[in-house]
């Protein structure tokens, strides 16, 4: 995961004559090492001229990913298969509920500044939520997208409680990205606590989902969000056949 406090672009569309990204949906769970190898073989394939831009939207069973910050401290309880990967970031958990966006874009016909791309994502997951009225924020010096939860103890300090919805890690090849962001619809958040998720510690921040907000929202209505957001930051998609 990368730390970002640059104004998120307006935009991160492919150059013009670019084919849409496809947009493809698993059913079911997969498994997180098949998903590294296909993103790394898409990868290669995308930067070859091979393959087009790609979306995949998973769901994972219940897991641990270590990137290549994270610390052996931070993986409290081993309760779950933990992976390391070569996204950037520490620990995060993915399991059941929660949507997995893999993100493989060509940045050599969009813009090779790994800063501006991530800001593009944050501004993704900022973009759908709004769609459930949900208001997400970024944060100096804390990676993910978060939401305020005023109703929850403060900080020693009396920071308002925040909570994060949605985390992202990234992972660059010959200016492919992949890997991408995880938005928590509805997983069981008692999950997260076998790990310190992404190194954050602090009594006030914690992890939250569509469903801990009140909202009963399906993958299906997140998928939705997801799209319609993406489409309007990063330009058209289409459909897998």
């Amino acid at each position: 995961m990368t730390e970002i406090s640059a104004t998120p672009p307006a935009s991160f569309l492919a150059a013009p004559g670019a084919p849409p990204v496809e947009w493809r949906i698993s059913d079911g769970l997969t498994g997180y090492a098949f998903a590294v190898a296909e993103m790394e073989a898409r990868a290669s394939a995308i930067a070859e001229g091979r393959a087009r831009e790609l979306v995949w939207l998973v769901e994972h069973p219940p897991l641990y990913t270590a990137g290549t910050s994270a610390r052996p401290e931070d993986l409290l309880d081993a309760r779950f298969p933990v992976h390391a990967t070569g996204r950037g970031g520490q620990f995060t958990y993915h399991g059941p509920g929660q949507r997995v966006a893999y993100v493989l874009l060509d940045l050599n016909r969009r813009s090779r500044d790994v800063r501006s791309y991530v800001c593009a994502l944050e501004k993704w997951i900022i973009s759908a939520l709004a769609r459930f009225n949900v208001k997400g924020e970024i944060r100096d010096g804390r990676v993910g997208v978060w939401v305020a939860r005023p109703e929850r103890p403060r900080g020693p300090r009396g920071e308002t409680a925040e909570d994060k919805i949605a985390a992202i890690g990234v992972r660059m090849r010959r200016w492919v990205s992949f890997h991408g962001i995880a938005l928590n619809v509805e997983p069981d958040l008692s999950h997260f606590s076998g790990i310190v998720p992404c190194g954050i510690a602090e009594s006030h921040l914690g992890v939250t989902s569509l469903f801990d907000l009140g909202l009963p929202v399906s993958l299906h209505d997140a998928d939705m969000a997801l799209r319609s957001s993406f489409e309007e930051i990063f330009g058209p998609t289409s459909s897998s056949v």
